[in-house]
C-alpha cells in the first residue's frame, strides 16, 4: 500500500458523515430532545442534572482554539510529492529515493502578521509549510515566499512580531505593515533591509496560491549514506509561474473577496485544475562554505541563482481539499525540526531559535503534548516510545513498562542503529567561547538588498517606489519617516530620492554602493507566462452574435482559459443562431479585480445601465494592465483611448481574436500600456 494510501486509510476513520444518522451525545446515546434543556416545569429553572445540555454547551464554549501569533490567516490541500530522479548522491531521506514513489503531503498558505479573520491580498509576507508523511517519519518544510526573513537571530523575533502586529495603544491597524513601530523596527534593526525589499515588491501580493513561490529560507544540510554532508536551500517553483496582482487591485480584492486567494486554490482542485510546484535544491559542497561574498547560513541573504543553480528534484501537486477545515488546516503543527534521516540542519541561528519555539507553540496552541496524535499530524509510520498520558492522548499503550533501559519489557522500544533506520546528527565539528555575539559576515545589511532593487525591471521598481512611498505615508512620526529614508539610501537612490519627494522630507546624502550585480531570477518579468487556468469575465447582453461567439468561447476553453459570464441580472441570455448562455455574475456581485482578463460580447440591447456598468469594468481592468477583449458590438463599448493599446485585442475575425486574446492574456499584464 502506497504512504498516499495509507494517509488516506488512516484519515479514513476519523471522517464521519452526519447525513441520515440519529443524534447521539459525544459518548454514543441516542438524544430524544435538543430543542429544550431540562428543567423543572415549563417555565422553572433549569436543572443540573441535563448532562446533553452541559455536554453541548461545554463543547461549544472551547471550540475555540488560540489562534497562531503569526500565520494565523491560512488555508490548506492535501496531495503528492514524486521525485523526478534518486537523490541517492545527495542524501540518504527514503521518499527522494525513488521516481516511482509518491509521498502524501499536506500544504498550508498563509498570510503572516493579520488575524485569522483579516482579509487575504494584504501586502505581506506569505507562510508556505509543506508536511511530507514520510515512511520514515514526517518532513516538514516551513517556509515563505520570500527567500530572506528580517532578522538575522531568534532572540529577535518577538521584537519583530510585537513592531508588525496592531500597534497596543488602539489595536490598529489590522494586518498591515504602514504604521509607526513597524518601520521604526526597521529603522532600528537595519538587517531587515534585504526582506523589506522583497516585502515592498509585488512578491508580496500574490496573483494566487498556486502562482507563488516557496523558500525554506535557512540553510540545511543534505548527508548521504556515506555521511557526507552538503548545504541546501529548498526551493518551490509553481509551474504556472510566479505573478501577482497590483496594489490597488489588491486593496479592492479585500473588499470584494477577503477569500479570494482560499477560493482560488478551492475552486482550482475541485476542477481539476490541480497546482502544481517543483522541489527544488541549492547545493553547497562544505568544502566551499566561504567561497561567497556572502555568509551562507545568514537568514537575510539569498544564493543568487546564477552563482549556485536550483537543482529540480521533484514535483508536488495539489489535488484534494480538506474536509474540515478546523480539523486538518487550523490543528495542523508544523515544526522545522522535523526532519528525517538525510536531512540536517546548519547553524543558521534563526533555524537554531525556531527548532526551539515550535514545539512550545504548539503546547500551548493545541492543548498539550500530544500534538502528533491529531489525524492530520500523524505520521503514516507507526511510532513507539515510552512517552504517557498528557492532554489530548489517544494512544492506548498496553503493558507496564513506560521507561528505558527496562528488562520487564526486554529493553523495549529499543533505539534504531543508523543502518535500521535511526537518526543520526550530522557530526559536525564545534568548539568555541560562551558568547553573545554575531559574526562579522553577517554585517553587511545592504548589498543584497541593492542586488534585489539592480534585477528588477522598470515597472517593478516603480512598484517598490509606490508602495515604500504608501507605507511611509502612512506613518506618523516624521523622525521614523527619514530615519527609513536614510537608511535606505544604502541601498539606491533611485530608490530613496522619489520616496522622500511623496513623504515630504529630506532627500538624504547619497552613500556610496559599489553593488552592480543583478540576479535576472528574481525578477518576476522573468517567469514562465501561460494562459492555464486564467479567469476571463465576458460581458454579454441580449442579442449577442450567438454561434460565433460560442466559437470562440470554446476555443478559449481549449486553451485552458476559463470564462464566465457577467450581465445585468442572472438568468439566461439569448443570442441569434438558438445559443444561450447562463449567466454567472452579474455587475452587482462581481467586479473586474476578480478576473484576470476581460472579454466584451455585448449584444443587440444595450441600454444606457449596461454600458455605464461595462465601462467601469473596461476601466478598472485597464487601469491594472489586465488583458482586454472584444469582438462584435462589444468594440463599440470600448473606451477610445483603450483602442490599439497593448494587451487590448479588437477583432473580427474570431481566429485571429482568439490566437491575440490568448497571447495577452498569458502574459499577465502589459505594463507598457500608457494610463490616460
Amino acid at each position: 500500500m502506497s504512504d498516499e494510501n495509507k494517509k488516506n486509510e488512516q484519515l479514513e476513520q476519523y471522517r464521519t458523515d452526519d447525513k441520515d444518522k440519529k443524534l447521539t451525545t459525544n459518548q454514543g446515546v441516542k438524544v430524544s430532545e435538543d430543542e429544550f434543556s431540562l428543567k423543572a416545569g415549563e417555565r422553572g429553572p433549569t436543572l443540573m442534572e441535563d448532562f446533553h445540555f452541559r455536554e453541548k454547551m461545554t463543547h461549544f464554549d472551547h471550540e475555540r482554539i488560540p489562534e497562531r501569533i503569526v500565520h494565523a490567516r491560512g488555508f490548506a490541500a492535501h496531495g503528492e510529492f514524486q521525485p523526478y530522479e534518486s537523490m541517492k548522491e545527495y542524501t540518504k531521506a527514503g521518499f527522494l529515493q525513488d521516481p516511482s514513489k509518491k509521498t502524501p503531503v499536506f500544504v498550508r498558505f498563509s498570510t503572516v502578521a493579520g488575524s485569522k479573520g483579516s482579509a487575504e491580498t494584504v501586502r505581506d509576507a506569505r507562510g508556505f509549510a509543506a508536511k511530507f508523511y514520510t515512511e520514515e517519519g514526517n518532513f516538514d518544510l516551513v517556509g515563505n515566499n520570500i527567500p530572506v526573513f528580517f532578522i538575522q537571530d531568534a532572540i529577535k523575533f518577538p521584537d519583530l512580531v510585537h513592531a508588525v502586529k496592531p500597534e497596543p495603544h488602539n489595536e490598529m491597524p489590522q494586518a498591515a505593515t504602514a504604521h509607526d513601530t513597524f518601520w521604526d523596527f526597521i529603522a532600528n534593526n537595519q538587517e531587515s533591509a534585504h526582506m523589506v525589499m522583497w516585502a515592498m515588491s509585488d512578491r508580496a501580493i500574490p496573483r494566487s496560491l498556486r502562482m507563488m513561490e516557496g523558500f525554506g529560507v535557512h540553510t540545511f544540510r543534505f548527508v548521504n549514506e556515506e555521511g557526507k554532508a552538503r548545504f541546501i536551500k529548498f526551493h518551490w517553483k509553481p509551474v504556472l509561474g510566479t505573478h501577482s496582482l497590483v496594489w490597488d487591485e489588491a486593496q479592492k480584492l479585500n473588499g470584494k473577496d477577503p477569500d479570494f486567494h482560499r477560493g482560488d486554490l478551492w475552486e482550482s482542485i475541485e476542477k481539476g485544475d490541480y497546482p502544481e510546484y517543483e522541489l527544488g535544491v541549492q547545493i553547497i559542497e562544505e568544502e566551499d562554505e566561504f567561497k561567497f561574498d556572502f555568509d551562507i547560513l545568514d537568514p537575510t541573504k539569498l544564493w543568487p541563482e546564477e552563482d549556485v543553480p536550483v537543482k529540480l528534484i521533484g514535483k508536488m501537486t495539489l489535488n484534494r481539499n480538506v474536509d474540515n477545515v478546523f480539523a486538518e488546516t487550523e490543528q495542523a503543527a508544523f515544526h522545522p525540526g522535523h526532519v528525517v534521516p538525510g536531512i540536517d540542519f546548519s547553524n543558521d541561528p534563526l533555524l537554531q531559535g525556531r527548532l526551539f519555539s515550535y514545539t512550545d507553540t504548539q503546547l500551548i496552541r493545541l492543548g498539550g503534548p500530544n500534538f502528533h496524535e491529531l489525524p492530520i499530524n500523524r505520521p503514516v509510520c507507526p511510532f513507539h516510545n515510552n512517552q504517557r498520558d498528557g492532554y489530548g492522548r489517544h494512544t492506548i499503550n498496553k503493558g507496564q513498562v513506560s521507561y528505558h533501559k527496562n528488562s520487564l519489557a526486554e529493553n523495549t522500544p529499543e533505539p534504531a542503529t543508523e543502518a535500521e533506520g535511526g537518526y543520526k546528527h550530522y557530526q559536525e565539528k564545534v568548539e568555541g567561547h560562551k558568547i553573545r555575539a554575531r559574526s562579522e559576515s553577517f554585517k553587511d545589511h545592504f548589498s543584497q538588498a541593492t542586488l534585489f532593487w539592480n534585477s528588477m525591471s522598470d515597472h517593478e521598481k516603480d512598484h517598490i517606489i509606490q508602495a515604500m512611498s504608501f507605507e511611509l505615508g502612512k506613518v506618523e512620526s516624521e523622525s521614523v519617516q527619514q530615519q527609513v529614508v536614510n537608511m535606505f539610501a544604502n541601498v539606491s537612490m533611485d530608490l530613496v530620492k522619489p520616496v522622500a519627494e511623496a513623504i515630504g522630507v529630506d532627500v538624504p546624502e547619497a552613500k556610496d554602493s559599489n553593488v552592480t550585480k543583478s540576479s535576472p531570477a528574481l525578477s518576476q518579468a522573468n517567469t514562465k507566462h501561460s494562459p492555464s487556468t486564467r479567469k476571463v469575465g465576458v460581458i454579454v447582453s441580449e442579442g449577442f452574435n450567438g454561434e460565433e461567439v460560442a466559437n470562440i468561447i470554446e476555443a478559449l476553453k481549449a486553451a485552458d482559459l476559463q470564462p464566465e459570464f457577467i450581465s445585468s441580472s442572472l438568468g439566461k441570455r439569448k443570442g441569434t443562431d438558438g445559443v444561450e448562455v447562463t449567466v454567472d455574475h452579474t455587475f452587482l456581485t462581481s467586479d473586474s479585480v476578480l478576473f484576470d482578463a476581460l472579454y466584451v460580447v455585448g449584444g443587440n440591447d444595450l441600454d444606457k445601465k449596461f454600458k455605464q456598468d461595462t465601462s467601469y469594468f473596461l476601466i478598472e481592468a485597464f487601469m491594472h494592465f489586465k488583458p482586454i477583449g472584444a469582438t462584435h458590438e462589444g468594440k463599440e463599448l470600448l473606451e477610445d483611448h483603450m483602442h490599439g493599446s497593448p494587451g487590448v485585442v479588437a477583432e473580427s475575425d474570431s481566429k485571429t481574436f482568439v490566437k491575440g486574446f490568448v497571447e495577452a492574456v498569458a502574459k499577465h499584464r502589459h505594463w507598457d500600456r500608457e494610463l490616460v
